[in-house]
């Protein structure tokens, strides 16, 4: 059988990898979805030949949390608090959204992530109103042709009016989905769990999804400390008491957990995703760069909320080293001082959205890295764009001068989907207009409803509190049952 081989050469190399290091001009050579070789020089024949002279080579971000399915309302919560958000997009625009929507949806966000260089994503998907609507979005996101690790979410998005049923059948639903997509734990599409928030459904409930996750050897994603004033989306020491923490958990967030919680965390393994612009946005506080140093935790970065964010992972590693640098030297500067040295560096946040996020997804041994035996995810960013040019550390043009339109090419699993600044694997003008078409549909279903956006009721985190604390009770007595045994 004839092997599909294809030859990068002459780009500015940066592996990400240790031993191999950059090379300033070197080449990558790939062979059916494999990285073979990474050299100064690679003579190889029967190849397809990508000129990246000029340009940097590095393997593909991974974006280690983003809900894809919020593509269809991309920017409406433009001037929204969380609470706004929980109200407008979990509880109002969810439910008005189609399987065929959630379908499409999981196709324009995937596609846009890898047009901007994104090559792996954890998909948090949590509109899944019915059991159609869960196989949309593993479809979707499937044929978009991202890598992805797609954590299903048990999450109601209608609680007064299932259309799915109940918690239990929601459950039980995940091993059809397993099954049915997920056999091959080699795959481009691996199978995951989004946690429904601790303590905003009955305790027992979360237990039984940390359960059934791990019986199904699934990756988990959790909103993890991130309302302040209340106990929804905390509940570490309970779970630490249960034996429920470990490595298999990407704790997205934290702004609001103690110090005593972060321990527990990083005794645990957690990994921890961080998404600058919905936290300094959506007023959830400092974003925890600080706090993973502290506690030796390596920093992930997510896209999260594309109804508000971009899909562009540069912007998020901007933010989040402009965000870590200040936040590291600001009481420094209140006593009169200046720093003598940045507390991050452009290569650590390249680390961020590479390396540090294929750990997290428990990956590391695929992706992350331009290593040989790796598969071949990687991008190659330059042109003629103006802010590419005078390019005089290749690390400081990657995090501070490129955005999506710099990405020219990027490969996953050796395949092209991007080439000289052109989509290949979809028609992108179509999906658009598809897209526009669709959220104007979902918009108007939502105003048929009867329901206003965002729609936050007046204190509306004070009416959640009475049963968070209830469900809290219920955590705090099993944490203190088990310490008894």
């Amino acid at each position: 059988m004839t092997k599909k081989r294809t030859l990068v050469t002459g780009g500015h190399v940066i592996t990400m990898d240790p031993t191999l290091g950059d090379l300033p001009a070197g080449d990558v050579l790939v062979e059916d979805g494999r990285i073979v070789a990474v050299k100064p020089r690679i003579e190889a024949s029967d190849c397809e030949v990508i000129d990246a002279t000029g340009r940097i080579v590095l393997p593909g971000l991974i974006d280690t949390h983003r809900h894809t399915w919020q593509s269809l309302v991309r920017g409406i919560c433009a001037d929204w608090t969380l609470g706004d958000y929980y109200f407008g997009i979990r509880l109002g625009i969810s439910p008005a959204l189609t399987a065929e929507d959630l379908r499409l949806a999981q196709i324009v966000g995937g596609v846009d992530a890898l047009n901007s260089g994104v090559t792996t994503l954890l998909d948090f998907s949590h509109t899944n109103n019915t059991p159609d609507h869960s196989d949309a979005a593993i479809e979707g996101i499937m044929v978009s042709g991202v890598r992805a690790v797609h954590c299903h979410g048990f999450f109601e998005s209608s609680p007064a009016a299932t259309q799915f049923g109940t918690h239990a059948d929601r459950l039980h639903d995940y091993r059809r989905l397993v099954d049915t997509y997920f056999s091959d734990p080699d795959a481009r599409v691996t199978r995951g769990v989004s946690l429904s928030e601790p303590l905003g459904l009955p305790w027992q409930d979360t237990i039984n999804e940390i359960t059934t996750a791990r019986d199904h050897g699934a990756l988990m994603v959790n909103h993890t400390g991130c309302v302040w004033g209340s106990p929804l989306t905390f509940g570490i020491p309970e779970l630490d008491a249960l034996d429920l923490l470990g490595p298999d958990i990407v704790h997205v967030h934290g702004n609001s957990l103690t110090d005593e919680e972060w321990g527990l965390i990083a005794r645990s393994g957690g990994k921890v995703s961080i998404a600058v612009e919905t936290e300094l946005n959506m007023g959830m506080g400092r974003p925890v760069f600080d706090a993973c140093r502290r506690h030796g935790i390596a920093p992930t970065l997510g896209a999260d909320v594309i109804s508000l964010n971009s899909g562009d992972l540069w912007h998020e590693a901007r933010f989040g080293l402009g965000f870590a640098r200040w936040d590291a030297t600001h009481e420094l500067n209140l006593s009169g001082a200046m720093p003598e040295a940045v507390i991050s560096t452009a290569r650590d946040a390249v680390s961020w959205v590479t390396v540090n996020g294929a750990d997290a997804l428990g990956m590391s041994d695929r992706i992350g890295s331009l290593t040989p035996g790796k598969r071949a995810d990687l991008i190659i960013v330059g042109g003629d764009a103006i802010e590419q040019h005078p390019r005089t550390d290749p690390y400081g043009t990657l995090v501070f001068q490129t955005t999506a339109h710099d990405v020219q090419t990027v490969l996953v699993e050796g395949n092209i989907v991007k080439r000289d600044g052109i989509v290949l694997s979809h028609d992108i003008h179509a999906l658009g207009r598809r897209a526009d078409t669709a959220a104007q549909q979902i918009l108007e279903r939502v105003a048929a409803s009867g329901r206003s956006l965002p729609g936050t009721p007046p204190g509306a985190w004070g009416a959640i509190d009475p049963m968070a604390q209830g469900f809290l009770r219920e955590a705090r007595a099993a944490a203190a049952a088990a310490a008894a045994r």
